[in-house]
């Protein structure tokens, strides 16, 4: 059994080596994707498409968690299943 002391350790690890893989990976994906296609060129004029739709995906999935924030506080969710009967 792990110590008290040595799990943050090993999650900081387990969290390092995965932003690691993470970073390789998209410096691989990078770079092999320079040498497809139309290059740079091409990555550089389909970027901002690119961005956008991440930038729509990030607000969207703000927007959702914000309401699921608003309904717990509120206590919507209290309600939920509570008219059945037993």
């Amino acid at each position: 059994m792990l110590g008290v002391r040595t799990r943050p350790v090993l999650i900081l690890g387990v969290v390092f080596v995965a932003l690691a893989a993470i970073a390789a990976y998209a410096g691989w994906a990078f770079y092999t994707a320079s040498k497809i296609g139309f290059g740079w060129t091409g990555l550089a004029s389909a970027l901002p498409y690119l961005l956008a739709g991440v930038a729509t995906v990030g607000c969207v999935i703000a927007v959702f968690v914000r309401l699921a924030v608003f309904s717990e506080r509120r206590g919507y969710d209290d309600r939920a299943g509570m008219d059945r009967e037993k």
